[in-house]
């Protein structure tokens, strides 16, 4: 059999970090004729869905919807409380630190950025140094992103929390969960954050179209006190509306709505601990099998210790061109998508093909997971990438439990 055979028919598998795999009943709930956007299901609908958006935030608190992605949450989150002028800290440890940061100065704001590099989190003295010395409390808020999409560094947010109450700053702490949420755990409430921004896209299981906002009464009261907000971030109408269209700040995404009702269904039937479960260890699959892999040849896992690595999304590492490479074989010969290495290298920087990314966001089972390695070790196989053996093995042993 010749080797440029391809096996791609059949239904694609797209293993990228968001948007991640859509269940059919999540589809199938989206495939209807629009409905009444005034009155009727859609209005019950929605206001059953806030609170059960608030359980997977694991919060008591204020939920306002966007329609928008994860960038339009950041800049709703930060048009709520940062006001031209203002300094936010920005601990970094990946692309989307950087960005949010951008956004940030974007409105007017000064971005104070802690550099941690790509593949370590967060170094919680340096925080604390900074907070320190910021005696005057011109930082409004800290913007801690707990799982960088593009490094796939998860940060510690309850330490950083403590962090903040130890030297008594008294700076809002906002949160990044749109790779995590769903997916590695996070308790808002108990955690002590004060704002939360997430999507649709990923461990929410719904096409991208719609964002999130939590925010608790911390950070409302320093909406109160703002000198002016944007009539279309503005949070207060959509968590606390008059009129059901200032949910949405004009028309409601209806087909996404009907979408997020049955994928929240489905979260609550497994239950969120389960969900962090599955999450936990079919990642720790992929992390043996990569290990194995990496054994006896160029690919490693960028975040070297287990404790900083995302339950959602993995960043590996395996020099150029062979990242590209890669990707290119298993889309072309397997109908596999893997996703490109984001913010490693620059794009033009011949670096940049020596990355890639695993998603295990969402809508992924064991044998998802375990066919996505499979086509990960025959495209290294057919490309004659050397690497150590054993991988699959060591994948379907955690798989197996043992």
């Amino acid at each position: 059999m010749k080797n440029d055979l391809t096996l791609s028919q059949g239904r694609d598998y797209l293993a990228i970090p968001g948007p991640s795999v859509i269940p059919d009943a999540v589809l199938q709930a989206m495939h209807r004729a629009a409905p009444n956007i005034y009155a009727g299901e859609l209005v019950d609908l929605t206001h059953s869905v806030i609170p059960d958006l608030r359980r997977v935030a694991r919060t008591r608190h204020n939920a306002a919807i966007y329609i928008s992605n994860g960038h339009g949450a950041w800049e709703a989150a930060l048009s709520n409380v940062i006001a031209p002028g203002d300094t936010v800290l920005v601990p970094a440890t990946g692309r989307f630190g950087h960005g949010w940061a951008d956004m940030a100065e974007g409105i007017g704001a000064t971005a104070q950025i802690i550099d941690f590099g790509k593949s370590e989190p967060w170094d919680l003295d340096q925080i604390a140094d900074a907070l320190k010395a910021d005696v005057a409390h011109q930082i409004k808020a800290v913007l801690a992103v707990h799982v960088d999409t593009s490094s796939s560094v998860l940060n510690d947010i309850p330490a950083l929390r403590r962090v903040m109450d130890e030297v008594g700053h008294p700076a809002l702490l906002m949160a990044d969960c749109i790779a995590s949420l769903g997916c590695d755990r996070f308790e808002m409430d108990d955690w002590g954050v004060d704002v939360m921004v997430t999507g649709c896209q990923k461990g929410l299981m719904v096409p991208p179209g719609m964002s999130f906002v939590f925010f608790n009464d911390k950070a409302a009261a320093v909406r109160d006190g703002m000198p002016r907000v944007s009539r279309y971030w503005d949070w207060v109408p959509r968590a606390n509306p008059e009129e059901y269209y200032q949910h949405f700040g004009g028309t409601a995404p209806t087909h996404h709505l009907y979408g997020l009702r049955t994928a929240l269904d489905m979260i609550h039937a497994e239950g969120m601990d389960h969900v962090w479960a599955r999450h936990d260890r079919l990642a720790r699959a992929i992390w043996a099998a990569c290990d194995a892999w990496g054994q006896e040849g160029p690919l490693a896992l960028n975040v070297a210790d287990p404790a900083f690595r995302s339950r959602a999304v993995t960043s590996l590492r395996i020099g150029s061109p062979h990242g590209t490479a890669l990707r290119d074989w298993v889309s072309s010969h397997l109908g596999l998508t893997l996703g490109i290495g984001l913010g490693m290298a620059p794009p033009g920087d011949p670096a940049w093909h020596g990355f890639f990314r695993l998603g295990h966001m969402g809508h992924v089972n064991g044998q998802m997971i375990l066919g996505m390695l499979g086509g990960i070790e025959a495209g290294l196989k057919a490309l004659d990438i050397p690497h150590g053996k054993g991988g699959l093995e060591a994948a379907t042993s955690v798989i197996a439990g043992k």
